[in-house]
């Protein structure tokens, strides 16, 4: 789990790039795309060549507005024909692309969580290990400046032996009941809610910031909850079931004997994005807000109380190519830096974590937290 990689100096070559899905992570990706030759220059050269989704019109409009050469409404037909494929459509469309693709021998990211269920997660991560091809897994979080800057506080020891890590991510999109369903209330096609929606990015910070401290997560106990059974559907005097949570809490141990504590909602009125990280250990403490993101609250040794250290130096992680000290970026930023990352592995020919073998990790977290809720026990990894 390194902190930052140092890609070698990028040959002459341009990557095509296949994306299928242009919604929300579809616009935050290609805009990162657009940004890296402009302040990521070492960056390998990118070609926006094809977008792929199902309604031919809106796929259209989205094309011509992110920049892309073509048009496709079947992924089959592209993904041997990019270098590389980006597949950030909704959960349960995950597996088939990206399989097809890692077996045509195409490098491929993929957005989180990696599958609606543990299984399918798993036949991701083996076609991942047999194609010998980077397999990244999207958790852009792990490349905000302060998180990074963070994983370097934990690892060199300021913080001493780590007790405690306490993640929350709470939103509140869907506190109104009569807020539209959508495929994400689905368990079929998302796999889960808050939990997987929200709690895959706390997994993985966690395992990010403390697995070269405190090891791996080992066992869990979680507790799952709907507070809204059904949703109306847009557009209809219609409304389906939510057969996913609202929200979830869990409680867990690593190796070394830290404990942590989750929670993520949907529901958390009041709440727009705040994913917010403690870590206490011996020696200090960190805490950091997702909604305040180029800030860390920092507690060392001998401090009486934390200090607030914005990470915006120039010697700060990623931030050398951005602005002057105190000139601060916001939440695109972690995709241009993600993409950066994961485009210099494809160039170089090496796996860049996150992997899907990160996402698996993550998944089999997210899926102990299941069977707790559903079984009534601690559940052991």
């Amino acid at each position: 789990m390194s902190v930052i990689s140092a890609p070698s100096e990028q040959p002459a070559m341009t990557l095509d790039i296949g994306m299928l899905g242009y919604r929300f992570m579809g616009k935050a990706h290609a805009n990162a795309l657009d940004r890296l030759p402009m302040f990521f220059p070492e960056a390998p050269a990118v070609n926006k060549d094809v977008l792929v989704g199902r309604d031919e019109d809106a796929l259209a409009d989205a094309a011509d507005q992110f920049g892309f050469d073509r048009t496709a409404t079947d992924w089959r037909a592209i993904v041997d024909e990019v270098d590389v494929f980006y597949n950030l459509g909704p959960n349960h469309v995950h597996a088939e692309p990206s399989i097809a693709a890692l077996e045509a021998g195409t490098p491929t990211f993929c957005e989180k969580p990696l599958a609606p269920t543990l299984d399918t997660a798993e036949e991701m991560a083996e076609a991942a290990a047999d194609a010998d091809v980077p397999a990244g897994a999207a958790f852009n979080y792990r490349f905000v400046p302060a998180i990074q800057y963070a994983k370097g506080l934990i690892d060199d020891g300021t913080l001493g032996e780590i007790h405690h890590f306490r993640g929350q991510y709470l939103q509140d999109w869907l506190v109104d009941s009569d807020a539209p369903w959508s495929w994400r209330n689905d368990a079929e096609m998302a796999g889960s809610g808050a939990l997987g929606d929200l709690g895959s990015h706390t997994i993985d910070l966690a395992r990010f910031l403390l697995g070269d401290t405190a090891g791996e997560i080992t066992d869990v106990s979680g507790h799952l909850q709907t507070f809204t059974e059904e949703r109306p559907v847009e557009g209809s005097d219609e409304t389906r079931q939510v057969t996913v949570d609202d929200a979830y809490s869990a409680q867990l141990s690593f190796d070394s004997g830290a404990m942590g504590t989750l929670e993520a909602s949907r529901v958390a009125n009041g709440h727009k994005n705040a994913h917010t990280i403690e870590i206490e250990g011996s020696k200090g403490a960190i805490k950091f807000d997702l909604e305040r993101l180029n800030e860390l609250q920092v507690l060392t040794e001998g401090d009486r109380g934390f200090q607030q250290v914005l990470i915006t130096d120039e010697d700060d992680p990623y931030v050398d190519h951005w602005w002057p000290p105190g000139h601060v970026i916001g939440w695109e930023h972690t995709f241009v830096h993600e993409n950066y990352e994961f485009l210099s592995a494809v160039a170089d020919g090496r796996q860049q974590e996150p992997s899907f073998a990160d996402g698996l990790a993550a998944q089999r977290v997210l899926d102990a937290i299941e069977q707790s809720d559903d079984r009534g026990e601690r559940v052991s990894l």
